[in-house]
């Protein structure tokens, strides 16, 4: 038996309030804890505790990223302890409620079957890689998805960069089950995870239509993304820097008249990203307003059409 780390620290209701909404410091972290809030006494309402459980045993940058999320425990020492694997899977599923965003249901175990009939549900664990859903920056990529095929968008030809969990990956194949899909991740981990819960949602692996294609990569460098565009569709959720980095290859990759869903950026990086795109050809044409994670959606623009000028 494995053993994992809890650390708790006393916050406000309001503080609490706040980590459903944003835990951004620890989410970009390899291996992010799972955060739970409840309140200490019912007789002192503003009163609550946060524990956060790490699969490993936090180091200092990981305790002070999680002390900034309770600023009004500042002085007070976490409590640091060791807890059996089993206690850990069974809290992490208790604390992570189910997301409803656009078309899907996005639950862990503990809430499977509880998904209404009207909506695609989608099982991802709490563990190893990021995407669980909670997050606004995936959450908007699902509302953006589900926008783009109410809207009538084809999607032949998709792929999900740092696809993290592979939710994104999944929910666009629910969307568009004939596509060619591929997802994927710098983070072999990622991939791995991604596969798992490949199995799990019925999602089959494999580079034909219906199935989706897993691959290391960093962004769109690798031969078989290269060799698989132009993409309809292309899922980034990444972060500022890089997606502005990563703006030429990307747009390179995308055929004309195709789609684009950007996130991991805050509203103040918007316009630097929108900018960086628009550079490569690329119009915004949505947004999905998530708290302070916005998710922009772009397409890239036709080539004109050539008129051959009569004889006179």
């Amino acid at each position: 038996m494995t053993d994992s780390w809890k650390v708790t620290l006393p916050c406000t209701k309001a503080e609490a309030e706040a980590l459903k909404d944003d835990i951004s410091p620890l989410a970009w972290l390899d291996f992010p804890p799972v955060l739970m809030t409840s309140e200490e006494d019912g007789s002192r309402p503003d009163e609550w505790r946060l524990d956060a459980y790490f699969d490993s045993e936090p180091n200092s940058e990981m305790l002070e990223l999680l002390a900034a999320l309770a600023p009004s425990a500042a002085g007070a020492l976490p409590a640091v302890e060791k807890v059996e694997d089993r206690d850990w899977v069974t809290l992490s599923q208790q604390g992570l409620e189910p997301i409803r965003a656009g078309r899907f249901f996005v639950h862990t175990p503990a809430h499977r079957g509880a998904a209404p009939p009207e909506l695609i549900a989608l099982e991802i664990d709490a563990g190893r890689a990021f995407g669980t859903g909670q997050h606004e920056t995936t959450s908007g990529c699902l509302v953006a998805l589900s926008r783009l095929k109410a809207g009538g968008a084809a999607v032949a030809d998709l792929v999900d960069l740092g696809t993290g969990t592979g939710l994104l990956a999944f929910a666009a194949l629910k969307l568009w089950p004939a596509a060619r899909a591929a997802a994927s991740d710098n983070d072999p981990v990622a991939i791995e995870v991604s596969q798992e819960n490949a199995a799990i949602n019925a999602v089959k692996v494999g580079r034909a239509r219906g199935r989706l294609e897993l691959v290391v990569a960093e962004g769109m460098e690798h031969v078989r993304l290269q060799a698989r565009a132009p993409f309809d569709l292309v899922i980034a959720n990444i972060l500022a820097g890089p997606l502005i980095e990563l703006a030429p290859s990307v747009a390179r990759g995308i055929a004309p008249g195709g789609r684009l869903i950007l996130a991991g950026l805050l509203e103040h990086q918007a316009p630097a990203v929108a900018a960086a795109y628009r550079r490569q050809g690329m119009m915004l044409t949505g947004r999905v307003e998530r708290g302070e994670w916005p998710t922009l959606v772009m397409r890239k623009r036709r080539a004109p059409a050539v008129r051959k000028r009569r004889g006179g």
